[in-house]
């Protein structure tokens, strides 16, 4: 009897034994999925305070949870893109998009990383695939990307149709209304850039790239008191822009 009770009690703890690492599997699973997504986002939260140690070492360790995350990777690449580290910033940024094609932020983060050195078609390739990507909480702002990008290469019927889609998903954007805004300047349709640019002034506070645009349009329709409103704002709040130094020629070469 004695054997028996023992093998009955040996068997009861095997089984146990076996329930309690089965049941603990998913729960393991997620502690590191939330483990792993909390060290991304204090990463991230660090670089955005230009904290790059505590945020080099959130990363890390996300990495060592998963060597493959889009999301640690692609803060790695951020990180040693403000250190001014081009070769690594480009390294990592094409290891998240290996590790995860379908990860937009890095895709849109790696081709404002390539617009910036002015490699406007490898720009263009990757703003186009993020741009399609319905999911992207950050689409609208991507197809602005487009946009911008499009224009470098000369492709502005494709550029107008970025920037107004953007404006279609959110219109409340301002980068695209200031962009089309600047188009259909340069295109010589003047009060369709005025209302693009009426439109940005309704929506955020004018940059000096915004009031130049309205001096040159009040400018042309010959609204002094607007363009002398705009001129104004731009000499008080960004005299050492070089917008200014722009409007400052055309009232030299008026005198």
């Amino acid at each position: 009897m004695r054997v028996i009770n023992s093998l009955v009690v040996g068997l009861l703890v095997t089984l146990l034994a076996g329930c309690v690492t089965t049941t603990n599997q998913p729960a393991v699973k997620v502690d590191k999925e939330k483990a792993l997504a909390t060290h991304v986002e204090l990463g991230l939260g660090y670089l955005r305070q230009r904290n790059n140690e505590s945020s080099r070492l959130h990363f890390s360790k996300a990495l060592k949870i998963d060597p493959n995350s889009a999301g640690a990777l692609n803060g790695m690449a951020l990180l040693y893109q403000i250190e001014k580290d081009d070769e690594l910033a480009e390294k990592f940024f094409r290891k998240a998009i290996a590790a995860d094609g379908d990860y937009p932020r890095a895709r849109n983060n790696y081709g404002a990383f390539l617009y910036g050195r002015e490699r406007y078609k490898e720009a263009y390739k990757q703003f186009s695939i993020v741009a399609k990507n319905m999911g992207y909480e950050r689409r609208s702002m991507a197809l602005v990307n487009l946009g911008r990008t499009s224009i470098k290469l000369g492709k502005n019927d494709e550029a107008e149709k970025a920037f107004i889609q953007a404006m279609s998903i959110n219109y409340r954007l301002p980068a695209a209304h200031l962009e089309m805004s600047d188009m259909k300047f340069k295109e010589g349709d003047y009060a369709a850039s005025k209302r693009y640019l009426d439109q940005y002034g309704k929506l955020v506070r004018h940059g000096p790239r915004s009031l130049w645009l309205g001096i040159q349009i009040e400018r042309i329709f010959g609204n002094k008191d607007k363009e002398a409103s705009y001129a104004l704002a731009l000499t008080n709040l960004y005299s050492y822009s070089n917008e200014y130094l722009e409007y400052k020629k055309t009232l030299n070469n008026n005198e």
